[in-house]
């Protein structure tokens, strides 16, 4: 089974997965699609306020935030990272709950890149919001460097949080029947 969406223009046939017996989700996955990528970068700046820095959570939007960052000409990103790396200079951690990796998840940021962030005016970008717990953890890694959140953006809001007016997204994303047919 597959759903077509429209994202701003360009359509997409995503294939339907289960998460429960009676709940599917539309596959949306960035990667290795070029065309998509750039385009949905590409109307993301088009609705974004004004910030300093980009950030988003490991690992799924990577590519959208390395090409929002260098449509913008922007010559530092940041990632929110899954676990600490042995580059680190320190860490600053939250706990996260999401849909799609099923259970709970650590996202971590440099000591260095906190520095950077302080008094910034930060965009967190994701690739769906579902339940926005990667971008609520994301924005208290950003509160706890001291930075200030410019706004929120994601491609797709999927279910509920299509219903949300804090974050700025291009389309929404129904979840799913067993028979493939959008729930109410």
């Amino acid at each position: 089974m597959t759903y077509e969406i429209d994202i701003a223009g360009l359509k997409r046939e995503l294939k339907l997965c289960p998460i429960s017996e009676d709940t599917f989700i539309g596959a949306f996955v960035i990667f290795g699609d070029v065309e998509l990528t750039v385009h949905c970068a590409t109307e993301l700046l088009k609705r974004a306020p004004e910030y300093d820095y980009l950030i988003a959570p490991e690992a799924k939007s990577i590519p959208l935030l390395y090409e929002m960052a260098r449509q913008s000409g922007a010559e530092k990103y940041f990632l929110a990272r899954k676990k600490p790396k042995a580059y680190m200079s320190g860490v600053f951690a939250v706990d996260v709950t999401s849909i799609t990796t099923q259970g709970v998840q650590t996202l971590v940021i440099d000591t260095a890149d906190a520095e950077l962030m302080r008094g910034k005016r930060m965009l967190i970008l994701d690739d769906v919001i579902s339940t926005g717990e990667s971008l609520r953890a994301t924005e208290k890694l950003v509160e706890k460097a001291g930075g200030i959140i410019a706004g929120k953006m994601a491609i797709l809001a999927e279910g509920d949080a299509a219903k949300r007016t804090d974050i700025i997204t291009l389309a929404p994303l129904p979840l799913f029947n067993a028979d493939g047919t959008p729930k109410a």
